[in-house]
């Protein structure tokens, strides 16, 4: 599989052309480049098999857009999309395999599953989260976090998201806590609670390397370049792994 690597020049960047090996790697690109890079997706003209983008969500209309005009299947490692980047997205997947996640990492993707089925089976019971990351992590709270909420709320009708928690007061039997911590060069933890009074699950995943992010990126992109057009996550991988 030969991949294109759109932010090649950043911390991930560098870790995935690693990974990859460069027998694999069709084009290497990022807006600052460095030698043998490109500057844009437009400069390169030869043929691939799927572009990887770990860049940010301002760039996903202009991935897209490349992505589309080629035929490219594309990975959108990127987070925080605004409304009208997803829906950019969800029109490109008509034409194009796309996969989006906020969070490449094959254990969160199980730590999903895991949060979804406690929060249907262990009835009424208080939900916080704790995520921690990095001092320079810009989105807060993570978009691994909302992902994980996102698949709770799945399970339980009406539930609500308390982010940040700051005022007095009890907490409402229906809402999941948010907590958010930055600091030092905190990879990535996350942490979901459950707790009736009785007994208490935890989920917990801890991110050691951010080569684990690489590694998911590849073998998810081997998988999306098998797959017709359309919107994909790390939910429709595991379900073939």
């Amino acid at each position: 599989m030969k991949i294109i690597i759109n932010g090649a020049n950043g911390k991930m960047g560098h870790i995935l052309t690693k990974m990859a090996g460069s027998e694999n790697v069709a084009a290497l690109v990022d807006m600052n480049p460095a030698d043998g890079m490109l500057a844009s997706l437009d400069g390169f003209t030869g043929s691939a098999d799927c572009v990887i983008d770990f860049t940010n969500h301002k760039a996903t209309p202009g991935v897209l857009n490349y992505c589309v005009k080629r035929g490219f299947p594309v990975l959108i490692a990127s987070t925080g999309q605004t409304d009208e980047e997803l829906a950019q997205i969800h029109e490109a997947s008509a034409k194009i395999p796309v996969f989006l996640s906020p969070n490449m990492s094959i254990g969160v993707a199980l730590v999903a599953d895991l949060a979804e089925r406690v929060a249907r089976v262990f009835g009424d019971c208080d939900i916080e989260m704790i995520e921690a990351h990095h001092n320079q992590k810009l989105d807060v709270p993570s978009g691994t976090a909302l992902m994980l909420a996102k698949r709770i709320q799945e399970a339980r009708e009406g539930s609500t998201l308390n982010i940040g928690r700051h005022e007095n007061g009890k907490r409402d039997a229906n809402e999941i806590g948010i907590h958010s911590l930055r600091y030092g060069s905190e990879v990535g933890t996350h942490e979901v609670i459950f707790s009736n009074g009785l007994e208490t699950i935890t989920i917990k995943h801890d991110a050691k390397d951010r080569a684990l992010f690489a590694k998911g990126a590849l073998s998810a992109a081997k998988w999306l370049v098998k797959q017709k057009p359309g919107l994909y996550g790390m939910r429709d991988f595991l379900r073939e792994a």
